[in-house]
């Protein structure tokens, strides 16, 4: 089968990881092209190293801010040129570009993923505009959690929509040495250390990490992996609250297994998510999680190690920190990684895309 991704844009983020991690899956048996409406080439490969080792064909079509109905033609000449078999896209920007032009040429397979809601909930003209959407294109309509699931069937009540779990590759993310990974990393070996993953943006939880770090012992660091437009801002944050010793900043990494290695607990203490990866990706390397209860965020988090903290909310951040990094006997009866290889398996997360992706009758496994 041939598979056509289709993205914002081809940079660091929850959402083009996924991508990225089911191209690998489907390349097995499938030709997989990735497009992203965003950016270009040499710009992509820049910001993120990982791309130089995708194994399948990108494509970048440097699309300018605002509506650009060229957009659509260029995707139409493309689809003809490659002819795929499905078509799979990721948030509005895609649906409106891609399943315009998948229409056009009657494609048959077209699928699309909403992988939060806060963005359609807060803005009547984005949920009037993807409610267009889906009544023109009839893509089958997918949410990456339960909770994005029961939020579209709210808001687009006449179209059916399947809920497939986002999914992380357990045999990439599993534990090892902490001593040993906190050595190559650079991090000190006799602290405790809470780390987090994410762009530094707004909304993230950042700025509320540093507060909780004032209201614990000395002996426990933070190390952020993630870069963004917040950082000078966060260091001269980290001098204002005097604890610029106990944080690291490490930019963007590529070796995200590595990272979660040195941690005692993980923490995302964002106002708004989907489903996202990170805590995923930490409790499979062993790493207990705390993290803020936010859209798909619960069904993220094992229930015998992690921790939900209410958003916004300072005092309830810094206690969850103080439990789960006093909780080590926990650890004996309990993994986090069970918790993923059971729920949150990315072959099967492929699988279940693939399906509705081929005709009946041609399913195989990955």
């Amino acid at each position: 089968m041939k598979i056509i991704e289709v993205v914002q844009h081809l940079a660091p983020g929850g959402i083009e990881t996924l991508v990225l991690e089911l191209q690998k899956v489907y390349q097995s048996l499938d030709k997989v092209i990735i497009i992203s409406l965003e950016n270009n080439q040499q710009q992509a490969l820049t910001d993120w190293q990982r791309l130089e080792d995708v194994q399948c064909e990108l494509i970048f079509l440097n699309k300018q801010p605002g509506l650009k109905y060229g957009i659509v033609k260029q995707l139409i000449a493309l689809f003809k040129q490659h002819k795929p078999d499905a078509v799979h896209t990721h948030h509005i920007g895609p649906l409106l570009y891609a399943g315009l032009a998948a229409k056009h040429l009657k494609l048959q397979s077209v699928i699309h993923t909403e992988h939060d809601v806060w963005h359609l909930q807060s803005s009547r003209k984005r949920h009037l505009l993807q409610y267009a959407l889906l009544n023109y294109i009839k893509p089958k309509l997918v949410a990456d959690a339960e909770y994005v699931g029961k939020a579209l069937s709210k808001l687009f009540p006449k179209h059916r929509n399947h809920v497939i779990s986002n999914g992380i590759d357990i045999d990439a993310f599993y534990p090892s040495s902490l001593v040993t990974a906190r050595k190559k990393m650079g991090l000190p070996t006799d602290v405790k250390i809470i780390g987090c993953a994410a762009r530094l943006v707004p909304g993230k939880g950042h700025l509320a990490l540093l507060t909780s770090l004032t209201k614990l012992p000395s002996s426990v660091h933070l190390a952020l992996a993630g870069d963004g437009p917040l950082k000078a801002a966060l260091m001269k944050q980290c001098k204002k609250l005097k604890v610029e010793q106990q944080v690291h900043f490490l930019g963007s990494l590529d070796n995200m297994a590595a990272f979660y290695r040195c941690l005692d607990v993980f923490c995302l203490a964002s106002e708004a998510e989907g489903l996202p990866l990170s805590p995923l990706e930490a409790q499979a390397c062993n790493v207990p999680v705390v993290v803020t209860d936010v859209g798909g965020c619960r069904e993220a988090v094992c229930p015998h190690t992690g921790l939900l903290v209410r958003p916004k909310d300072q005092e309830a951040l810094t206690n969850g920190l103080k439990t789960v990094l006093s909780r080590k006997l926990l650890m004996l009866n309990h993994r986090p990684r069970d918790f993923v290889k059971k729920e949150h398996s990315l072959r099967n997360m492929a699988h279940l895309y693939r399906q509705l992706m081929i005709k009946r009758g041609n399913e195989k496994w990955l």
